[in-house]
């Protein structure tokens, strides 16, 4: 069986689902391909979680600190239009452990807020002690609160986007894609795992850690990584929701711990770690996290969280990142088919950039001149440009 599309987009996470939105809202039948589309978000997805941070503090790199002030108006935006608001716009709370000095993430941070005319909060331990006493004021000693952010409940905002997807005139299709057919110098659609071939004048390829399995060129450049996820069931919840317990960074730059205040339906609080990872197959490797961790997680409770220390882990993933090797989105035109468009390297920063994301892809997908895509268009990054974000944990 064939179907067709003016432009079909795999992958239905938060890169795909907003790029299939926008494209259709700009005049073009557009297709949106992945495995349990429009009934629940792919299980494995990076996008598929309780919960994402949304933060604009980037250390000094004022220009995703500007994108995610963007970003914050579309996240409030969505929460007028949806049934039910799924950003939670509660401030978020960022510690250290030292003294906060130039070149630090929490530093660099504060001072780009001031620069950008924000007004975050400093704290001392005597404030944190006071407002927040779940912490543990003998190991964070500075710090500071911003009330522009919090978190967005991540799975079901796409669940919600995929939705408004469908209202649009998106057609979904559910469907695992095996290859992308091409002619020549030009991509034609795709194969699908139970064999139909879905035709269209142009495929985007959205389907973050997946990317690779589809583009083999990308193989040595979108590299997937894994980091841990926990839910915990805390003895007394009332301890850790809000304003007492805010969305946190824990030192992240040396530690990698972060965090949310107790969920409003899964009355969990989830912790994660946003570190290096591993090095983690999409299609083979299990979703499970290492017994070490689990020790490295009591550690951090035991030392941040002492009310948590003992609290009962509810459930665990491996959430995949897709890693660029400079920490930057790749959206751009692959160099030989000049209708395949390429939307991925979320690097673990991505979800945050959701309202903002559809416009970039689709200005990309239709050549739009927009300036912010110069940062990620198609590249070679050498061993001198690789980095990762300023708050990721490397150790």
């Amino acid at each position: 069986m064939t179907q067709g599309a003016d432009i079909l987009v795999l992958g239905a996470g938060v890169f795909g689902v907003t790029a299939a939105c926008e494209l259709q809202n700009r005049g073009y039948q557009v297709a949106l391909l992945d495995q349990g589309v429009g009934t629940r978000s792919h299980p494995l997805a990076a996008s598929t979680d309780i919960s994402k941070v949304v933060r604009m503090e980037y250390g000094a790199d004022e220009f995703y600190m500007a994108l995610v002030e963007e970003a914050m108006d579309g996240f409030r935006q969505w929460n007028e239009a949806l049934d039910r608001p799924l950003f939670h716009e509660d401030g978020i709370l960022m510690l250290t452990k030292h003294t906060m000095q130039p070149g630090g993430f929490e530093h660099d941070s504060y001072q780009m807020l001031l620069k950008r005319g924000h007004s975050p909060q400093r704290l001392d331990c005597d404030s944190l002690r006071t407002r927040f006493p779940a912490w543990s004021t003998e190991e964070y000693v500075d710090g500071f609160f911003h009330a522009k952010g919090g978190y967005v409940e991540s799975g079901a905002l796409v669940d919600a986007l995929q939705t408004k997807a469908a209202s649009d005139g998106v057609t979904l299709i559910d469907a695992t894609a095996t290859d992308i057919k091409q002619d020549r110098d030009k991509a034609t659609g795709v194969r699908t795992m139970d064999g139909r071939l879905i035709e269209a004048d142009h495929v985007v390829v959205s389907c973050g850690a997946w990317t690779p399995v589809l583009i083999p060129e990308l193989r040595s450049t979108v590299r997937s990584t894994g980091h841990p996820v926990f839910h915990l069931k805390p003895t007394n919840p009332k301890d850790f929701e809000t304003p007492a317990f805010l969305t946190f960074t824990a030192d992240i730059a040396r530690t990698g711990w972060y965090g949310f205040p107790v969920h409003p339906s899964e009355g969990v609080v989830k912790i994660g770690r946003h570190a290096a990872g591993w090095p983690t197959d999409p299609l083979h490797d299990e979703r499970t996290v290492p017994e070490e961790t689990y020790r490295d997680l009591r550690a951090f409770l035991a030392s941040t969280f002492p009310a948590l220390a003992d609290a009962e882990v509810t459930y665990t993933r491996r959430c995949l990142y897709a890693d660029t090797p400079d920490g930057d989105y790749w959206i751009d035109h692959h160099p030989r088919f000049a209708n395949l468009t390429v939307a991925t390297g979320g690097n673990g920063h991505g979800f945050k950039m959701a309202p903002l994301l559809g416009g970039l892809i689709a200005d990309r997908v239709l050549g739009v001149n927009n300036p912010r895509l110069d940062r990620f268009a198609w590249r070679s990054v050498n061993a001198s440009e690789e980095r990762m974000e300023a708050c990721r944990f490397t150790g």
